[in-house]
Order: structure tokens, then sequence, then C-alpha cells
């Protein structure tokens, strides 16, 4: 268990952050075979910020990894599977909004 009581899970020999996340993936899995969605990705990745240097210091850069990523109806969708929105998801995702206006970001609660 972690700080948000989440409980692991291992599907498909894919370790899951929570039980939720883990259901999601099922029900996606279910929706690709019958061809309601394409190209599932697990744990995309999107730049947010460069890493940077300034008067010396280096700033690693900000990245955003989501759940899922796939396509539906010709749309890529973005998913995260979320109990609860932290402070720093909240600021990831007006980063990513801005970012990637062409993306759709849904929040599975």
């Amino acid at each position: 268990m972690n700080k948000y009581r989440n409980k692991k899970v291992i599907i498909d020999e894919i370790e899951f952050d929570s039980i939720s996340e883990g259901n999601r993936y099922c029900q996606l899995k279910l929706l690709q075979k019958a061809n309601k969605i394409k190209n599932l990705e697990l744990q995309p990745k999107f730049l947010l910020q460069e890493s940077f240097k300034k008067n010396g210091k280096k700033y690693r850069k900000i990245e955003y990894i989501a759940d899922f990523k796939y396509i539906e109806n010709e749309q890529v969708i973005v998913e995260d599977v979320k109990g609860m929105e932290t402070k720093e998801f909240k600021i990831k995702r007006k980063l990513f909004e801005y970012k990637y206006p062409d993306l759709e970001l849904k929040i599975i609660k």
C-alpha cells in the first residue's frame, strides 16, 4: 500500500498502481478486441518542458506519464485513472493541455 491506499495489481504480467487502473486496462483491451479503439499504449510519456541550464544550475526536464493512450474515432485519447488529483497532477495537466492541444486528456475516476 502507498500513501493513497492504492493496492497494486498484476494483469497480463503487467503491474498496475491500482485495482481501478487494472480494471480500466481490461476494459480497454476488450474495446480494442472489438475494434472500438486501436493502438492501445501503456504508460505513454509526454515532454512538458525541456531540461535547461540557468546560472550554472541544471534543471531536469518535466515529463507527464499517463496511464493509457489509444485512438478512438481517429482522435488520440490520453487517459489517466485517478482516485485523487494531486497538486502536482493539476499543474502537469495544465502544461499538458497547453502543449498538446490536439490530444484529449480523459480523467477516469
